[in-house]
């Protein structure tokens, strides 16, 4: 029984089946070199190559492109420089993906400045022996984890997860929360060239990707405010006015230098939060730390404070003079802003105003008759509204208005 056989490649490339090379881009077979023998009797590779040649000149448009506009955008497009791939094509997404590369290398440099930041998240909260941890407390772990991630990683800042695993510290009790200062110095260790430490509690979305910390804060510290008195839920007496302290202990607004400052942060309708603070590495900081981690305070007071370790940072304020000229605070809404729900309904000092594009909701309380996963998905879909570009909008308006990806999951499947 005979088998037909398929044509074999010529060592040099292509087939020997007349001028049938598959892939090769070519007029001509690669390495093939045309005898008469390869052709039909009677027909030369000229004579076949003119053949084609007259087939596609379309003579009627012969004089097309060939006006003095056209011969200088040819000229023009010449002497542009080409990103060519190794297979000699345009490759322009890895030049795309290597101008993105020098703008994350520039922002993480000194001149950008990306590397004095780190970014702290708490997680895992509750994760070990308090509770199990069910399908929404990992989706929230998931997806806070990712926009902690894309924003870091845009601005060429540092991320550190924090594991907040609950466990004992000592043999009758959990500190979970407090864990916070020990934390922060165990970053401050890893990143010894970052100068500022921003914790964001997990139950938190960061909203404007294209918002930076130094355009938004740090490229004007000289207007935050160390005053309490401008905002003070609390009351807390200030100036302290004690006749053995010094200047500074009794000043309104510390020494007004804002190289001074070493720690960030807001207050609610209850006082301090610590949602999201900022500290700042300094011997202050490292003082501060040991003070909030101090063991035998905490034994006299944690049955008195509700909150943990904003009691005790409130404590510290209120009874440690030195600590009162290096805190600044900043308005709520910048790094802090709460949900209708928290701290009651719609006032404009503490509430996410859609209109004035709030960086940070911090989904405070949510745990308490709230739905955190809820909160945290609804702020996840409005900051993918608002941060479309220009063609998603347009294509969007096209279409009829924005449609979220869980919307156009439940429109394909009808």
């Amino acid at each position: 029984m005979s088998l037909s056989r398929s044509p074999s490649p010529h060592p040099g490339g292509g087939w020997s089946s007349p001028g049938l090379t598959p892939g090769s881009g070519s007029s001509t077979p690669r390495g093939y070199s045309p005898s008469p023998a390869s052709l039909a009797p009677g027909i030369s590779w000229a004579a076949a190559k003119a053949k084609r040649d007259e087939v596609r000149g379309y003579p009627s448009f012969s004089t097309r492109n060939s006006g003095f506009f056209s011969r200088q955008k040819r000229r023009i497009s010449a002497r542009l420089p080409s990103f060519r791939g190794k297979h000699g094509y345009v490759d322009s997404y890895g030049h795309a993906h290597r101008a993105h590369a020098l703008v994350h290398i520039y922002r993480r440099s000194p001149l950008g400045g990306g590397r004095k930041f780190v970014i702290i998240l708490g997680s895992n909260v509750e994760g070990g022996v308090m509770e199990w941890k069910g399908a929404r407390e990992w989706a929230i772990e998931r997806n806070s984890i990712w926009n902690k991630q894309q924003y870091a990683k845009r601005w060429g800042y540092e991320l550190e997860v924090a594991n907040m695993l609950a466990k004992k510290r000592y043999s009758h009790e959990w500190r979970e929360s407090w864990e916070k200062s020990d934390m922060i110095r165990d970053a401050m260790r890893k990143y010894p060239q970052a100068e500022w430490f921003w914790w964001l509690d997990l139950n938190s979305w960061i909203m404007e990707y294209d918002t930076s910390l130094q355009s938004h804060i740090f490229n004007h510290l000289d207007r935050v405010y160390r005053d309490i008195n401008e905002y003070n839920p609390m009351n807390i007496t200030h100036p302290l006015s004690e006749f053995y302290l010094d200047d500074l202990g009794r000043a309104l607004e510390g020494d007004g230098n804002p190289d001074s400052l070493n720690m960030l942060l807001t207050q609610d309708c209850a006082g301090f939060n610590l949602g999201s603070f900022f500290l700042r590495r300094s011997l202050w900081t490292d003082r501060l730390l040991d003070s909030w981690w101090d063991p035998v305070m905490y034994e006299q007071m944690h049955m008195n404070w509700e909150h943990k370790e904003q009691d005790a940072f409130e404590y510290i304020y209120q009874s440690q003079p030195w600590v009162r000229s290096s805190v600044g605070f900043l308005p709520q809404r910048s790094i802090n802003s709460f949900p209708p729900g928290a701290c009651g309904e719609n006032n404009p000092t503490i509430h996410y105003q859609e209109k004035d594009r709030d960086m940070v909701v911090n989904m405070a309380g949510c745990m308490f008759g709230r739905d955190c996963w809820s909160e945290i998905h609804d702020f996840r879909e409005l900051s993918n509204k608002l941060n479309r570009s220009l063609w998603a909008q347009l294509v969007d308006s096209w279409r009829g208005g924005y449609k979220s990806a869980a919307d156009a999951d439940d429109a394909d499947g009808q």
